[in-house]
C-alpha cells in the first residue's frame, strides 16, 4: 500500500507514544465511574457520545464537502468499523466490572495477534520478519503479566494460588470479554488501516465514532439502563473519558493507520498495559510485582524489535488535511 509524501515530516511513532499515554489512563476513569454507580454499557456510550459530539462543528463547518464526495462502499465500511468498535468498547468496559486492571488490557492488548492474522486475509499485509518477532515477544510479556495475578516469588519461589484467582468465575467471565473486545477492535483497526488512505481523519473518526455511539445507545435501551441521573462527578469521569483516551488517544491511532500497517499500530498498542499499570500503582494503589515487571520488559522489547522495520517509513508519511 503506497503511502504519501509528508510535508511537515512528523514521525508517527512519536504519534503512538502520545496516544499509547492517553489511551492508558481509560481504565482509571472507567473503574472511577463504575465506582459512582455507572454501568459499563452507560460509560461506553457517554465516551463515544462525548467524542462524536465534540467533532461535529469541525465536520460541519470543514468537511460537509468530503462527505458529500464519499462512495457507499467507503460509508459503509466506515459504520461497519464503527459497529466492531462498539462492540469493543461494550466487551471491554463490561470486563472491568469482573477481572482486575492489569487482566482486562493485557487480554485487550492481544490485538496484534488478530490484526496480524485479519490484515493477512484482508488487506494482503503480512508481517515482517521484525514484527513478526516483535509480536512474538510482546504477546509472551501479556502472558506473563496476566500469570502474574496469581502467581507471584516467595522465598524465592515461585508459587501460583489454585484457587478462584484468575480461572474463578468472574475472573475467567471479564477475562472473557476482554479477549472478545480485543477480537473486535482487531476488526476496528484493520477496517480503518483501508480506508485511512483515502478518507481524512476527522471525517473518518466522526462516522465510526457517530455510529459506535447510536450502537451503543441502543445497546443502553435494550439493557433498560438509563443516561441520566448520575452524581456531578460521574459526568467529569464520561467527559474525561471522551477527551483523553478516545478523542486524543484512538484519533492519534486513527491518524497512524494512514502511514503505518495495522499490526504495527496495533503491536504499539501493547504499551497501554504498562501505561495502565504505572498509573494503578499511583492512583489505585496496585503495586506491580517482579513477574509483572518482567512482563513489561518484554512488551518493550517487542515494540522496540517491531520499531526496526515500520520508523524508516515514518518521514514519508502524510497528513491528510
Amino acid at each position: 500500500m503506497k503511502k504519501p509524501n509528508n510535508p511537515f515530516s512528523f514521525p508517527p511513532i512519536l504519534a503512538l507514544i502520545f496516544g499509547i499515554c492517553c489511551v492508558s489512563t481509560a481504565a482509571i476513569f472507567i473503574r472511577a465511574a463504575q465506582s459512582e454507580g455507572a454501568p459499563s454499557l452507560v460509560i461506553a456510550a457517554y465516551r463515544l457520545m462525548g467524542a462524536t459530539v465534540i467533532l461535529a462543528p469541525i465536520v460541519w463547518s470543514r468537511q460537509r464537502a468530503e462527505l458529500r464526495l464519499l462512495r457507499f462502499p467507503q460509508v459503509g465500511l466506515a459504520l461497519l468499523s464503527g459497529f466492531f468498535l462498539a462492540l469493543h468498547f461494550a466487551t471491554w468496559v463490561s470486563s472491568l466490572e469482573y477481572t482486575t486492571v492489569a487482566s482486562s488490557v493485557v487480554l485487550v492488548s492481544t490485538t496484534p495477534l488478530w490484526v496480524a492474522l485479519f490484515s493477512v486475509v484482508v488487506l494482503r499485509e503480512p508481517p515482517g520478519k521484525w514484527v513478526a518477532v516483535g509480536l512474538a515477544l510482546a504477546l509472551i510479556g501479556g502472558a506473563v503479566i496476566g500469570v502474574s495475578d496469581v502467581c507471584s516469588f516467595a522465598n524465592g519461589k515461585l508459587v501460583c494460588s489454585t484457587g478462584s484467582g484468575l480461572w474463578g468465575g468472574r475472573a475467567l467471565f471479564g477475562d472473557l470479554l476482554a479477549l472478545i473486545g480485543a477480537w473486535t477492535v482487531s476488526g476496528y483497526l484493520t477496517i480503518g488501516r483501508r480506508l485511512r488512505v483515502n478518507i481524512s481523519l476527522v471525517t473518518y473518526t466522526f462516522l465510526v465514532y457517530g455510529m459506535a455511539a447510536v450502537v451503543l445507545l441502543v445497546m443502553v435501551a435494550v439493557s433498560g439502563g438509563r443516561m441520566v441521573g448520575y452524581a456531578p462527578r460521574t459526568y467529569l469521569w464520561f467527559a474525561l473519558l471522551a477527551l483523553i483516551p478516545q478523542l486524543l488517544g484512538h484519533t492519534t491511532f486513527n491518524w497512524a493507520l494512514r502511514y503505518l500497517s495495522a499490526s504495527y499500530v496495533s503491536i504499539n498498542l501493547l504499551g497501554e498495559p504498562i501505561g495502565s499499570t504505572i498509573l494503578a500503582y499511583f492512583i489505585l494503589k496496585e503495586v506491580p510485582t517482579p513477574i509483572k515487571l518482567v512482563g513489561a520488559g518484554l512488551i518493550l522489547m517487542g515494540i522496540l524489535f517491531a520499531s526496526r522495520v515500520e520508523p524508516s517509513a515514518n518521514h514519508t508519511a502524510a497528513i491528510k488535511k
